[in-house]
This record gives C-alpha cells, sequence and structure tokens, in this order.
C-alpha cells in the first residue's frame, strides 16, 4: 500500500516537528514503523516524481523532467526542453512488475503522467483497478475520468471518496496478494477544505498568532491524515496488518506560493523553515519530503533512518518483497531499500543522489547532485552560478561554500556532467530572443499565449464559500 500525497512538505506532519497541524494517525504510522529523515523526491515538481516512481528510473532518462505539459518562458537567457508529454507505453511499471509477481493492482487518484488520452492511463499501465480522478478539493468538483459507475457522494470531500474506492479495493482483494497506489490531489492548490476543519485552524491560528501554515492548508493535511486513519483501519479490520506494507511519502517538497503569485487571488501556503526553496526549486524545500514505512514482518516500531534515499528507491524495494524480477531491457535506478527496513543504521551501496530540472518555475534551470553530506546546485541558464552545501551540518543551506571549496565543487561538477551525458540529459540552449526586459514574462504551453495571471480569481475555501 504506497500513499502518495501531492506537495506534502518535510516539516508539514506532526512526527517531522510541526506543532501546528493535527496528524495522529500519520505520527502513530511513524511509530509503528521506520520515519526516514533525509527521504528525497526523484523530481522537484509532480510528474518527474511519479515518471521515476512508476519506471524505476530517474525520469531525466525519459524526459519527464517537468509537470505535463509545463510552461515556459520565451524571452529567458535559455530555451529550456519541452518535457516527454506522457510515460512511454513501453516503460515497464511498478504496477506491471508486481502484476507479473502474482499481484493484483490498484491505482486512485491523480495520474498526471499522459495528456488524458486513453492509452497512457493506469489501466493501460499494469493496473487491474483504475480510478483516475480529476478536479479540485471541495464536494462537486471532481470526477473520476471515464467511469461514470464510480461517483462520490454529493456533500463528499476528495479524499473522503479516495479513501472509499481504496477500502473497497482492499476489501474486495484481502484473500490476494494486492498492490495500490492511493495519489490524492491534497494537498495540492488550490487550497479548499471542509468548514468545520477550517474554522479549528482559523482559530487555533488567531490563539497563537500563527500566520503559516495557512489554515485551509493545515486543514487539507488534517483530511489527508484521516485518510490515512482510514486506510491503515481498513487492512486491520481486514486482518492484513501483519503483512501489508503501507508506505507514506509526498511527490516534492511544499509550496510556499504560486509560481506566477498574485495577493488578490492567491494565499501563502506554508512555512518550509529550516529548509530553503519550495517546490520547483532544487533546494532541500524542493525535494526534501516526509518518509514513513509500517512493515511488521521486518521493520521495527519506532525507528528512524538517516540515509539518503529516493522515489526510484521503491520499484526495485517492492519487486525484491514480492519476490518478482526486474524488468531485463529497463535500467533501474534505484536502490532496494530492504537493508534499511531490517537495518535503519545500514548504508546502502551508492555514491550520490542526482535531479536535473532543467526548466523555470519556482527557481532557474538546475542539475543536483548530493554525495553523501555534499550537495551542489548548477545553474543552467548561462550564468555560470554554483552552490556547494555541507548538508549534514547546514540543513537550511545557508552558507555557499563554493568559493571555499574548488576542489569538492570540481569533483562533483564532473560527476554531475558524467551523470547527464549517461542519463541523455536534456539540456536548456542559448536563446537568441533573449530579452531581459520580457524575462519574468510566463507562457502558456496549451495555447502558446501569456498566463493570464491577472486574471486569475481566488478559490472558494470551503464547501460553504462556493
Amino acid at each position: 500500500m504506497l500513499i502518495f500525497i501531492d506537495d506534502l512538505g518535510w516539516t508539514d506532519i506532526g512526527c517531522y516537528g510541526n506543532d501546528f497541524v493535527e496528524t495522529p494517525r500519520i505520527d502513530q504510522l511513524a511509530a509503528e514503523g521506520v520515519r526516514f529523515t533525509d527521504f528525497y523526491a526523484s523530481g522537484a515538481v509532480c510528474s518527474p516524481t511519479r515518471c521515476a516512481l512508476q519506471s524505476g528510473q530517474n525520469q531525466a532518462r525519459i524526459g519527464i523532467t517537468a509537470h505535463i505539459p509545463g510552461h515556459w518562458r520565451p524571452f529567458e537567457r535559455v530555451i529550456t526542453p519541452r518535457p516527454t508529454m506522457a510515460l512511454p507505453s513501453d516503460t515497464v511499471t511498478i504496477g506491471e512488475a508486481l502484476k507479473t509477481a502474482g499481484y493484483t493492482t490498484g491505482y486512485v487518484g491523480k495520474w498526471h503522467l499522459g495528456t488524458g488520452a486513453p492509452q497512457f492511463q493506469p489501466d493501460q499501465q499494469g493496473y487491474d483497478f483504475s480510478a483516475v480522478i480529476g478536479g479540485p478539493h471541495l464536494p462537486g468538483r471532481f470526477r473520476v475520468q471515464g467511469r461514470p459507475d464510480l461517483k462520490p457522494g454529493p456533500n463528499q470531500y476528495r479524499t473522503d471518496f479516495e479513501a472509499d474506492l481504496s477500502i473497497e479495493f482492499i476489501k474486495k482483494n484481502r484473500d490476494q496478494p494486492f498492490f495500490l497506489m492511493l495519489s490524492p490531489f491534497a494537498v495540492h492548490i488550490p487550497l479548499g477544505a471542509m468548514s468545520e476543519k477550517v474554522q479549528k485552524y482559523r482559530q487555533k491560528a488567531a490563539e497563537q498568532q500563527r500566520d503559516l501554515p495557512h489554515p485551509v492548508y493545515a486543514a487539507m493535511i488534517e483530511h489527508c491524515d484521516d485518510m490515512v486513519g482510514r486506510i491503515v483501519d481498513a487492512i486491520d479490520q481486514n486482518g492484513l496488518s501483519d503483512n501489508t506494507m503501507v508506505i507514506f511519502t509526498s511527490d516534492n517538497g511544499a509550496l510556499y506560493r504560486r509560481y506566477d503569485f498574485r495577493e488578490q487571488a492567491d494565499d501563502t501556503v506554508t512555512d518550509l523553515a529550516p529548509l530553503k526553496g519550495e517546490k520547483g526549486s532544487l533546494h532541500e524545500g524542493g525535494v526534501r519530503v516526509p518518509m514513513i514505512v509500517k512493515y511488521p514482518p521486518l521493520v521495527g516500531a519506532g525507528a528512524v533512518c538517516n540515509e539518503p534515499t529516493i522515489t526510484h528507491d521503491f520499484y526495485p524495494t517492492l519487486v525484491e518483497l514480492a519476490g518478482g524480477q526486474l524488468p531485463r531491457n529497463q535500467t533501474i535506478d534505484g536502490v532496494s531499500l530492504t537493508p534499511l527496513l531490517s537495518n535503519p543504521d545500514a548504508r546502502l551501496d551508492r555514491d550520490a543522489l542526482y535531479w536535473h530540472f532543467p526548466h523555470y518555475h519556482h527557481d532557474r534551470p538546475a542539475s543536483s547532485i548530493r554525495a553523501r553530506d555534499w550537495k551542489l546546485i548548477e545553474y543552467l541558464d548561462g550564468t555560470g552560478d554554483i552552490e556547494l552545501y555541507q548538508i549534514g551540518k547546514d540543513i537550511g543551506e545557508t552558507k555557499n561554500l563554493a568559493a571555499e571549496r574548488p576542489g569538492r565543487v570540481a569533483d562533483l561538477q564532473k560527476k554531475l556532467k558524467a551523470w547527464r551525458e549517461n542519463v541523455l540529459a536534456r539540456m536548456p540552449i542559448p536563446n537568441p530572443g533573449y530579452d531581459p526586459d520580457r524575462a519574468a514574462e510566463w507562457w502558456n504551453v496549451r495555447n502558446g499565449q501569456p498566463v493570464a495571471s491577472d486574471n486569475r480569481k481566488r478559490f472558494p475555501a470551503t464547501e460553504k464559500d462556493q
């Protein structure tokens, strides 16, 4: 069972230090399993990480390096590569690998690995049951794509509906091996939660004189906590707790503000301190995320693991535990986490983790590498900017050591360059149309027009505001 939250930050839940949002069921999951402190999303935005999870590969190999379809800045210093618009059909997904190993497979929630065409959906990529849900969180605003037989209740919040579908799948398949991926749209913007929870956090914020996280965002996190609790309870009620793995994580870091923030339409979402950056950035705030695993046969309760790990490690881990086989003709970049599950103090046989985000979003195009205690970010926008941090001593990336450690910079740059060449990473190129006066303009890929940010209206915060 893999629960894959959207845009949840590293410090957004109680067991990772949040003292405002109430997440008792997620915290209980951590108390009964292992909590990873240095777990990373494979990408700084959703589609890349989802690609890596499904393929077991760093997404740079496939070219899904931005959210699909992405956006662009046509007058910036560099022209950024267009992302691949769907997970290729010949990719052997984790769903297909586990299905081959004898598992019944299910997918519920956000997919975001295709253009909407039927051939690129989960039911064509190894999932026996597929309920891809589109639309925002509030009642009446979401639906299952192509499945008129699956309808939410008239006043049902989206995570409640996603939990219902997941619980039904668990009940139906309790007597056989199954793999279910639950991927809610929460806690992605636009912010929207049920009024009772929102009012609780508005009152709590006033009492504590807190500005962040936003009360609606806090309520959305609690909705996710309720969802996790219902899933864990369903597993227990069906007699599956002793032999079912439950994984909880996020697809990228949290959002501070929308990339084209407009005060009249948008909210400031959450505080990512002590981390630097946010979703869409290769700083820690963009890629370091929560990760919890509960699996009684292998994992001791209350354990903590500090080994650097990443989303595409799930693929070989789950295939190994399922007794399956990795695909012969598909490179697997992930490393099995099973040694860490049985011994959280173990170290993996891996020198470095790599990211490639050659796009403008919440930061400039960049690649990065974390090699044990050291992290380098290399900007790809023609500026030549380099940042070097000793993450173990400076989790907030407050001191750029690039000028002080030229040897370390040279070594990490060499490794990063070799990795990019190995995976055939697509790179930005100089823009002959560079116009510094227009460089900040965002343009829409779908219609080839400027993004109409100034026309955007504020989304209703609760069901009572619709």
